[in-house]
C-alpha cells in the first residue's frame, strides 16, 4: 500500500536533486548550441509516423475488410448443426 507512495515520493526527490546543479549528459556537451529543439523537428516527425500509420489502417480496412476476421464467420449458417464448440 505504502510502496507507491514511497516511488512517487523518491522519483521527486530524484528529479529536485537532478535539477538542483542542471543535469548534464554523458558526452559532456552543456552548450545550447549542439541540442536539437523538439518543436519543431521531433514534432513534425511524429506527426508524419502517425499520418502514416492511419493510412496504412485506412488501407488495410478499406481494401481488406476480412483480412482480420475470423475465419468461422465465413461459413454458412447451418441451423440444423451446432458449432462443435458449443456444448449443451
Amino acid at each position: 500500500f505504502l510502496l507507491p507512495f514511497l516511488m512517487t515520493f523518491m522519483i521527486i526527490i530524484h528529479i529536485i536533486f537532478l535539477h538542483k546543479n542542471s543535469s548534464n549528459n554523458p558526452l559532456g556537451s552543456n552548450k545550447f548550441m549542439d541540442k536539437i529543439p523538439f518543436h519543431p523537428y521531433f514534432s513534425s516527425k511524429d506527426l508524419l509516423s502517425l499520418m502514416v500509420v492511419l493510412v496504412m489502417m485506412l488501407m488495410i480496412i478499406s481494401i481488406f475488410p476480412n483480412m482480420l476476421m475470423d475465419p468461422d464467420n465465413f461459413s454458412p449458417a447451418n441451423p440444423m448443426m451446432t458449432p462443435i464448440h458449443i456444448q449443451p
